[in-house]
Parts: structure tokens; C-alpha cells; sequence
């Protein structure tokens, strides 16, 4: 069977969207699918590779042409591969940019299609783009609709963005949930480190778009810091605006001795960087993108995985993954005084913070594992093929 696998973003990469598609093709080479991928070149990559036994296609970009340019770009590139090679058993995507055209063609070509939902542009361009145009978003919408009602079968990472997608008038029975995962042999629990003379650190990886929260964390700060000394590391990638923002902020606040802002890192490199801390952070923001769309953040995985204590935002899409005061402690959501208040209750509570790492850990790594996850993906190529 072949595979033609789409995804406009950068593979590899420090994104998590990236270590996704890395799993997802490993499992549908270990089933012995015969897969292409194809995504955007950065480049630095070849335009032609192999990655976990997968054919890779790299399309050129050009990169003093803006985000929409290049999404439209990497759809008619697609498009005209398939033009060429159509002979695909499934075609699998993750965006709406090649996505559409490819569900509207499924008929001609005779393929099934897979649309793999983890963010929508409607809901998270003007994250990153504040001036983005409303009317344009609205068209946005009106395609990944068209995109969802045409595709054979859809994924996504959460019940929340499972509701969603159903409220937009999909058959319910028709979207399969896969959640994140992590990989036990890179993400695997350490002893927590010894607390006695040192400054404790809080850590949040991550990119710094507005959606994450960061503005909270680094508003908490100050209210830590009044009982107890810590460090703020910060590891994450980030559009221009985004850092100049949240420099600014730190300046204001008088803290910038107490935070670190680094680049994002490879991935291989996060679990040491989780091993060095000593809480770790998922912050996530009130705002549409976590409470309408859904995600589910591969972060809480992987400090769970690496058994960390965990403070996250207190939100539907973290409930499904956590179990408040059993693996984490939650905060209310955009509250910098709530997390201020649960921080202090973790660094001042060794056997707390070892209690909630260690379940933490032990249900990550049994019950959102990427071998999971790959298995869910399989039995829904399975119903895909013979329907």
C-alpha cells in the first residue's frame, strides 16, 4: 500500500509537530506501508532523503515571501506531484494549505483520504500574525470545513478538538482520537534533584507563541520570589515580536536576573534539560486555540514521562491527559497569583513533588506512549482500507 503523507512543517525539527510526524511515519513503515512525505525545505535539508525508511520530499521555499505565500506554494507543489505519481492508496495531511485540493481530487484519483487534525489556521494564525486580516480568516475557516466534510476519515489529538470539529457538522463517528505520545527511551524518570543549597529551577519548553501562557509564568515570578529564590529557564522558539514582548516584560518586572531565554533546542537534547529541573511548567493561556480548537501539548507528556513535578494551567485539554493532585497541580488558567501559590506549595513539599513525579511518569509511560498512539493510527488505516 502507498502512502503519500503531507505536512507543511519542517521534518526534522525542535517543533513538536515534527516529533510527531517522525512517529507516525515509523509506525506506518513498521506496518509496511510504502510512504512519501513530503514538507517545506528550511534550506539546510536535502530535497531529497529517507527518514525511519520513508521516502522524503523537500519542496523549495522561498523565505522573503510571507507565511501564506509559502502555505499556498507547498499546496500547488503537492498538487502537482500528485499530478505525476497518482497512484496512492491513501493520501494522509495535516493541513487545509494541500489538504483541500487533495480530498476535492480523492475521486479522480482513487484514493482514500486522512485528514490529520492538530491546529487550524482560522483559529491560530492571528496567535502569530496579530494584524492578520478577519475576513481572511473567516475564508480559512470556510476551507478547512470544506477540507473536513471531504476527507474519508480524521484524526485529532484530544476530546476537545474532537468536539469541534463535530460542532462544525462532521460525523462524530468519523473523527478518531490519537494523543500525543512520548518515546520511554529518550523520556524516562530520574531521581529529582537534591534541593540543599541550591536554587531550585522551573522550566518551560515550549514555543512562545501568545496561546502557551508564558505572560503568566513570568507575572508569578515576582510573587515566588518574595519567599522563596528560583530560576526561570526558558526554552523555546519564537518570531521576533514575540521575543522583543517578552523582554520587555521581564524588564519591567525587574527579574531579569532570575530568567534564562534560550533558543529552541533538538530535540534529543530536552531530557536533560528536564533531568536539571526542578518543576516543570505547562502554562497554557485562557484563549480559543486550548479551549475551542484543543491540542494536546507534548510537554505535559514528556515531564511526566521524565518524572518532574508538573504545574499546568487547569483546563479541559490537560485534565484529559493529567489527574489533578495525583500527577500535577493545576492552577487556574491566566492566574499568575494561583500559580505563584502552587509553585511554593511544590518547593516547599519534597515528598509532594516526588509523589506527583512518580505517578506522573508511570502514567505516561503506560498510557501515552507513541507506541500507542502508532497502534490507534493503525487500526484507523485498517478501517480506511477495506471500506
Amino acid at each position: 500500500m502507498k502512502i503519500l503523507y503531507t505536512a507543511f512543517d519542517i521534518v526534522p525539527s525542535p517543533k513538536g509537530a515534527s516529533t510527531h510526524i517522525l512517529h507516525n511515519l515509523r509506525g506506518l513503515v513498521n506496518a509496511d506501508f510504502d510512504v512519501h512525505l513530503i514538507t517545506p525545505n528550511d534550506g539546510l535539508l536535502p530535497t531529497e532523503d529517507t527518514i525511519e525508511g520513508a521516502r522524503v520530499t523537500r519542496i523549495s521555499q522561498d523565505l522573503s515571501q510571507n507565511f501564506l505565500a509559502r502555505a499556498v506554494h507547498f499546496g500547488k507543489a503537492v498538487a502537482a506531484h500528485l499530478a505525476i505519481s497518482p497512484d496512492y492508496d491513501v493520501v494522509h495531511y495535516r493541513n487545509m494549505w494541500d489538504g483541500l485540493a487533495l480530498a476535492q481530487n480523492k475521486k479522480r484519483f482513487r484514493y482514500k483520504t486522512l485528514f490529520e487534525v492538530n491546529g487550524l489556521p482560522s483559529i491560530e494564525l492571528k496567535y502569530h500574525y496579530p494584524g492578520i486580516d478577519h475576513d481572511l480568516l473567516l475564508k480559512f475557516k470556510e476551507q478547512e470545513m470544506a477540507t473536513l466534510h471531504l476527507s474519508d476519515s480524521v484524526i485529532c489529538p484530544s476530546h476537545v478538538t474532537r468536539d469541534y470539529i463535530a460542532s462544525l457538522g462532521v460525523d462524530r463517528k468519523l473523527v478518531t482520537i490519537i494523543p500525543n505520545g512520548v518515546s520511554p527511551s529518550d523520556f524516562y524518570p530520574s531521581p529529582l534533584p537534591n534541593r540543599d543549597g541550591r536554587v531550585p529551577t522551573l522550566l518551560y519548553i515550549g514555543t512562545l507563541a501568545d496561546w502557551q501562557g508564558l505572560d503568566v509564568v513570568v507575572k508569578a515570578l515576582p510573587k515566588i520570589l518574595e519567599r522563596q529564590a528560583v530560576q526561570l529557564h526558558i526554552v523555546g522558539r519564537g518570531r521576533s515580536r514575540q521575543r522583543k514582548m517578552l523582554a520587555k516584560q521581564i524588564r519591567k518586572l525587574g527579574i531579569e536576573n532570575h530568567v534564562t531565554v534560550r533558543p529552541a533546542v533538538p530535540h534529543h537534547e530536552i531530557p536533560a534539560l528536564i533531568a536539571e529541573s526542578d518543576i516543570c511548567i505547562a502554562p497554557l493561556g485562557l484563549n480559543d486555540r486550548n479551549v475551542t480548537q484543543g491540542a494536546c501539548p507534548i510537554k505535559v507528556l514528556e515531564y511526566m514521562a521524565a518524572a518532574r513535578p508538573l504545574l499546568a494551567s487547569n483546563m479541559p485539554i490537560v485534565r484529559e491527559l493529567v489527574r489533578e493532585d495525583v500527577d500535577a497541580l493545576l492552577f487556574s488558567p491566566s492566574d499568575p497569583e494561583d500559580l505563584a501559590r502552587q509553585a511554593l506549595a511544590l518547593l516547599n513539599d519534597f515528598e509532594l513533588s516526588q509523589r506527583l513525579a512518580q505517578s506522573a511518569s508511570e502514567r505516561a509511560l503506560t498510557k501515552f506512549t507513541w507506541h500507542e498512539s502508532q497502534k490507534k493510527l493503525m487500526k484507523v488505516y485498517e478501517k480506511l482500507l477495506v471500506s
